[in-house]
C-alpha cells in the first residue's frame, strides 16, 4: 500500500509568508523554511514582527485569499489522486489552509493551529505533533504504508528521508547541492512520472 506525502507551499501553491510580505511591505517576512531549518524560531520571529506592525490573523486571511494554487498544480493534484493516495503534510495552520484547499479540489492536509487573541492578534502557534512531518510519515508506515513524499524546504528532508521515495520539488540550490542524492524537479510532468515510477517499484 502506497501514500503519497506532499509538502504545501512552494510545491502546490506560492509561499504565503512570501506574498504577504509583498502585500504588507514587510521585506523580512519572506524568511521562509527555505531559509531557516528551525520551524519554531522562525515562526516566534514572525509573531514578533506581526505584532511589532499591529498586524493580526485578518490581514493574512485577506492575502490568501488572492493566492492561487501554482500554474498546473491542481491538474496534477487530481491526476495523481486518481492513481493513489494522497496526503498534504504542511507545517502551515488550518486558518491559512482552508482556502487554498478549496481552490486545490478539497484534498486531505494534516497542518497545525494558530492561537489567536478575540483582537485578531496572533499570540502563539500550536503543533500537531513534534517533528509533525517526519512523525506522521512513520505512523502511516507504521500501519502498514509505505511513504513517498516530497517538498522544497529543510522541513520537508526527514519525511522525504524515511520514505520508500523522496523527492525534492522546486527547491533552492542550495539544498540541491547540499543534498545531492536526492532527485529535484521542476516541472509537474516530471514530477509525476517520478512519483508514479516509484509507486510501482
Amino acid at each position: 500500500m502506497n501514500i503519497v506525502c506532499l509538502d504545501l507551499e512552494g510545491v502546490l501553491v506560492p509561499e504565503i509568508w512570501i506574498a504577504f510580505s509583498k502585500a504588507s511591505g514587510i521585506d523580512e517576512l519572506k524568511r521562509t523554511t527555505r531559509d531557516e531549518p528551525d520551524y519554531d524560531k522562525l515562526m516566534k520571529w514572525r509573531i514578533g514582527i506581526l505584532k511589532e506592525h499591529g498586524l493580526g490573523l485578518k490581514e493574512i486571511q485577506d492575502t490568501i485569499a488572492t493566492i492561487d494554487p501554482l500554474p498546473g498544480a491542481k491538474e496534477f493534484l487530481d491526476k495523481l489522486r486518481e492513481k493513489t493516495e494522497v496526503i498534504i503534510i504542511s507545517d502551515t495552520f488550518t486558518q491559512f489552509a482552508k482556502p487554498l484547499m478549496k481552490k486545490l479540489g478539497f484534498p486531505t492536509i494534516f497542518c497545525n493551529t494558530l492561537e489567536v487573541a478575540e483582537s485578531g492578534e496572533i499570540t502563539g502557534f500550536k503543533m500537531r505533533i513534534e517533528q509533525s512531518k517526519l512523525s506522521t510519515v512513520k505512523a502511516l508506515q507504521s500501519i502498514g504504508y509505505d511513504t513517498i513524499a516530497a517538498g522544497d524546504s529543510y522541513n520537508d528532508l526527514g519525511m522525504i528521508q524515511a520514505s520508500k521515495a523522496g523527492f525534492l520539488f522546486r527547491t533552492t540550490d542550495k539544498i540541491k547541492a547540499d543534498y545531492p542524492n536526492l532527485p529535484a524537479f521542476e516541472t509537474y510532468d516530471e514530477f509525476y512520472d517520478a512519483i508514479v515510477n516509484a509507486l510501482d517499484e
